[in-house]
């Protein structure tokens, strides 16, 4: 997924738990191999090429095709499994993958989980007594300071995930035009129950500018969202307060 994912399990039967953990290993690996677009042996590059129906790969392929098919139809379009006419669902992969590897942590018996793909983050349960997880999110204007910090506490689930320019460049597509995204936007941080989801919101919200994506951001239940513009403008939705601290 050309990334770093980072874990940070707390409490559970220890043997039980470190299983589990070179299980989510193991699961992510093989995402990677199924879903690579940069391998060619991987069912999807295989699926674009036509060596493969779906109903041949993992079933994995078609749940994942189904949540951005979701996603798209949910952002009218903004977010898309599509890469220059291509099926391409990396753009939903890596937060699914992630989700799912905290999900299967928590089943396993840990108290408190905190899976980091990418700088995208699935929190699961507390860290510790009276203390709940605690995310920084990185201003794009000043390198090394915090926007801000969102907390996790009251809820049992919490994700984080920022799309942007700041680390990658300008990577994000505009499902529209099929060229760079050219918006006012430096970043967009969803903060949602579920990283799936805000992910792909993140990536979305970002394409459709901070006006519109501040708007589609506010009609979304369960999500809250921080939005940096070039002009060093924070725009935020209405129940953003509550998640920081």
């Amino acid at each position: 997924m050309g990334t770093v994912f980072s874990f940070d399990v707390r409490g559970g039967e220890p043997a039980v738990v470190r299983t589990a953990l070179e299980e989510a290993i193991a699961r992510l690996h093989r995402v990677d191999e199924v879903f690579s677009t940069y391998r060619e042996d991987s069912q999807i590059s295989r699926l674009v090429r036509g060596e493969l129906t779906v109903e041949e790969c993992d079933p994995e392929v078609a749940e994942v095709l189904e949540l951005g098919a979701e996603a798209e139809r949910l952002s009218d379009g903004w977010f898309s499994t599509r890469y220059e006419g291509q099926l391409d669902p990396t753009g939903i992969v890596k937060g699914w993958a992630a989700e799912r590897a905290a999900l299967h942590l928590v089943a396993a018996g840990a108290s408190g989980v905190s899976v980091n793909g990418g700088g995208d983050v699935q929190l699961c349960g507390v860290p510790g007594p009276h203390r709940p997880w605690r995310v920084g999110v990185s201003d794009p204007l000043r390198p090394g300071s915090l926007a801000a910090v969102v907390s996790a506490a009251g809820v049992a689930e919490l994700a984080v995930a920022t799309s942007g320019t700041a680390e990658r460049g300008a990577h994000i597509v505009d499902p529209r035009t099929g060229k760079s995204a050219v918006t006012d936007l430096l970043a967009v941080t969803v903060v949602g129950p579920r990283l799936t989801w805000v992910d792909a919101w993140a990536t979305a919200a970002f394409a459709m500018g901070s006006r519109a994506g501040l708007d589609w951001l506010e009609s979304l239940p369960d999500v809250e969202a921080l939005l940096i513009t070039a002009g060093d403008e924070v725009r935020c939705t209405g129940g953003l307060a509550r998640r920081l601290g």
